[in-house]
């Protein structure tokens, strides 16, 4: 008897995420005994600062284990409110803010309280490997619109004009963006507003998980900042995995208006019921807190960032744009395709890429098929110095053996 007998024809239409499954590869791979450096790991290697620790504590000791609203404690939402005025200079109260069980979570349940069969959601790729398949989970349409290096991977007004139709019902905005790390500037957030303007059915989903990390020149703004005249129909996504290091205690939120928010609220009352209220009680320390730590690791990750840049632009074969945010390098390996590896066959896309960098030298990458651009990889440094200098060495000595 198989499987597919009694699984729905929605499960059967969606995969599982790529970049879980790459991770979940590395420790059967180390539990088998192999030497593995991991470049996949899309989260924080640090550990989530003390004196938000310290607040869950307290909590649990305090007897708050029980049962929040579903949409989050009041605690929570104002402490959000207040992050969102502080960071983004935007004014959003309570009543107009979500807790979730992470980012995906709201993004899941926002699609689930808006999409019909038949809709279109607009993605530009590269993009985070789950926009897709949650909308096709929910019987929409995923509208790609390629990406293009030579833009900086950014999407150009006309391409979005070209893209959005009387179908379209979102239109995703990730930035600083998974994978490639593109970041836009407030004049060209405004002349991607301009475009969404002319479409007033058209909802717009920020992503914004990776805001904290920008890199240089580059700032962080939210198109909701820019264009105060689109708020009724953007939902900003965001959390505290990221930004705090707190990627186990599933802690993301929505902002956006009523009514959008009383659908996800709905929905999130009979599917999760609520956010783990020790979760919530961390996060309102996170939020409204001590924000020394955030600036902390952005320093970090900047030395990271310079070192995985120097290291790797010095490997025949490969080439890549700094990174202007986020912590992941989004790798150009056209001038590896056609290559004769040592055992004689070819490498034809990324993923033959992706296992060749794994089985000859060690190094577990992303291919970038699951952010929908090819011929790419994506190698994260959201790793200790020591990490990157061995992952990079590893990656320089297996091409090696391709140009001999």
């Amino acid at each position: 008897m198989t499987s597919s007998k009694f699984t729905s024809d929605r499960i059967n239409r969606i995969q599982p995420s790529p970049t879980v499954a790459a991770n979940a590869l590395v420790t059967e791979l180390r539990n088998a005994g192999r030497d593995i450096v991991n470049m996949t790991i899309g989260e924080p290697d640090f550990d989530t600062p003390m004196h938000i620790v310290d607040a869950a504590v307290l909590a649990i000791a305090k007897g708050e284990t029980h049962y929040t609203p579903s949409n989050g404690t009041v605690k929570l939402r104002e402490a959000i409110s207040l992050k969102l005025s502080r960071d983004n200079g935007l004014s959003y109260q309570p009543d107009e803010i979500v807790a979730g069980n992470g980012g995906k979570h709201i993004i899941s349940s926002a699609f689930s309280a808006t999409l019909n069969a038949g809709d279109e959601v607009v993605i530009h790729a590269p993009y985070w490997v789950s926009y897709p398949d949650l909308a096709v989970l929910n019987d929409a349409q995923p509208v790609i619109i390629p990406g293009n290096e030579e833009n900086r991977f950014l999407v150009s007004p006309t391409e979005l004009r070209n893209a959005l139709s009387s179908k379209t019902k979102w239109v995703v905005l990730n930035y600083p963006n998974n994978p490639s790390g593109a970041v836009y500037s407030g004049v060209e957030l405004e002349l991607i507003a301009e475009v969404l303007r002319d479409y007033p059915h058209v909802l717009i989903m920020l992503d914004e998980i990776y805001e904290h990390f920008v890199y240089g020149e580059n700032r962080h703004v939210s198109l909701a900042a820019v264009a105060p005249d689109l708020k009724e129909r953007i939902l900003i996504v965001n959390g505290a995995s990221k930004g705090y290091a707190m990627t186990g205690w599933r802690l993301g939120y929505g902002a956006g208006p009523k009514w959008m928010i009383q659908a996800l609220t709905k929905l999130i009352s009979q599917t999760a019921t609520c956010t783990s209220s020790v979760s919530q009680a961390a996060a309102i320390a996170a939020f409204r807190g001590e924000q020394k730590p955030v600036h902390d690791m952005l320093a970090i990750y900047e030395t990271r960032r310079e070192l995985i840049c120097n290291q790797l632009k010095e490997i025949n074969g490969i080439s890549f744009i700094p990174p202007a945010g986020a912590f992941y390098l989004y790798v150009n390996i056209s001038q590896l395709l056609g290559r004769t590896k040592p055992d004689g066959t070819k490498l034809n896309t990324d993923d033959d890429v992706v296992e060749f960098l794994l089985k000859e030298g060690g190094v577990a990458t992303v291919s970038g098929k699951a952010y929908g651009m090819s011929p790419f990889i994506r190698i994260s440094f959201a790793s200790s110095s020591e990490v990157i200098e061995e992952g990079c060495l590893r990656i320089k000595e297996t091409l090696k053996k391709l140009f001999k």
